[in-house]
């Protein structure tokens, strides 16, 4: 039964908390449908943000089908969100009223370990970072994500979204962008790099636009020819049907890097094969299965299977800034929120060019949501 909710702008005076009209799961079988949370009082730190659009994540699927295990229901996904500075706190000095902001994956950290001193805040060991939601913060509290109106953050965990860029196409560089970058940047692939990308969904395609803005010869992989045409007309300078040997076989033991984006269970032996000596397969997708790895693909050549997350605050403020310098951003389908479980279904089958973005307005004129 889809639970209808009352939406107030205003908070409690009691509490100080707002009520907020988002979209939620309310356990691992059911749809995403309207819900009402609590946002809690800002803190002298806190920024409020109404929110404008939130990019949908695979890992939205996951979480909300409880597909890694662990979910906390009921479940408000989305962290790919921005908005508008609607308030702030007392001691807040990186954001005024109006500006426009972005928030990640994470809400907050430890500040205190070794990955949160070096600016690695997504790798906090403290136990571990803030979700931005399926998460607890630090007083034992759910967070809830940006399938909503609104989202109080603590400044340190916001960034500034540039003004060049189009804000609905920049929602997903919030993970799938961050994602992407990271990896690239710690491996330092750039001009001289012959680079492979695995997939060219999401993730995929963001890694390709990356790659190529960095000056590095890139590889798209893909399993489809229908989409050779377009990752050539997202950048890249080859690309190689996975499915065929004997495209795989001519670019044996030649490239310095491989970023795996395939978020499905799949075979990552014959990409071992392609690595030159040292070469690094990184692994960004999530499957839900373990994958199997030949270990001789490692020790023939010394290469290296590795795995990364997001990055840290100033790096995704870094790229961000990066692409606003270059023009590079997301290609996306704006959906209303009410055909959030619609899209669920299509990213499932791969019907999507290249990452979903739910218009929040939408939600702000649900009648189910007020």
């Amino acid at each position: 039964m889809t639970q209808t909710v009352e939406y107030q702008k205003t908070q409690s005076k009691s509490s100080g908390r707002a009520r907020t009209a988002a979209y939620a799961a309310l356990s691992a079988t059911s749809p995403i449908e309207p819900f009402r949370i609590e946002r809690r009082a800002p803190r002298p730190n806190d920024v409020v943000i109404e929110i404008l659009y939130c990019g949908v994540c695979h890992s939205d699927i996951h979480q909300a089908r409880d597909e890694w295990g662990g979910s906390i229901f009921p479940m408000v996904p989305g962290h790919e969100i921005v908005g508008r500075v609607a308030s702030i706190g007392s001691a807040v000095t990186k954001f005024t009223v109006g500006d426009l902001a972005g928030v990640g994956c994470m809400v907050d950290s430890c500040r205190v370990c070794k990955s949160c001193r070096e600016g690695e805040e997504q790798y906090c060991t403290n136990p571990h970072a803030t979700m931005t939601y399926n998460g607890r913060d630090g007083n034992g509290e759910v967070t809830y994500g940006g399938y909503s109106t609104s989202i109080v953050v603590d400044e340190n965990y916001v960034v500034h979204i540039p003004k060049e860029l189009d804000l609905a196409a920049t929602a997903p560089l919030l993970c799938a962008g961050i994602t992407t970058y990271s990896p690239l940047r710690h491996w330092n692939v750039g001009k001289g790099s012959k680079l492979g990308v695995m997939g060219l969904g999401g993730l995929g395609h963001m890694g390709l636009k990356f790659g190529h803005a960095f000056g590095a010869h890139v590889v798209q992989f893909t399993t489809s020819q229908s989409k050779v045409a377009d990752a050539k007309t997202l950048g890249a300078d080859e690309v190689v049907i996975s499915s065929d040997p004997a495209q795989m076989a001519a670019h044996a033991g030649s490239f310095d890097f491989i970023l795996d984006t395939i978020s499905a269970p799949h075979d990552v032996a014959g990409y071992l094969n392609l690595l030159e000596r040292d070469g690094v397969l990184c692994m960004v997708g999530a499957p839900e299965e373990p994958l199997s790895v030949p270990v001789f693909s490692l020790l023939g050549r010394r290469a290296s299977l590795a795995g990364s997350g997001i990055g840290g605050i100033a790096q995704t403020q870094a790229m961000l800034d990066f692409c606003a310098e270059h023009g590079i951003v997301s290609d996306i389908e704006l959906i209303p929120i009410q055909k959030i479980n619609e899209a669920y279904v299509r990213m499932l089958r791969n019907d999507v060019k290249y990452r979903f973005v739910i218009d929040i307005e939408s939600l702000k004129t649900d009648s189910r949501a007020r």
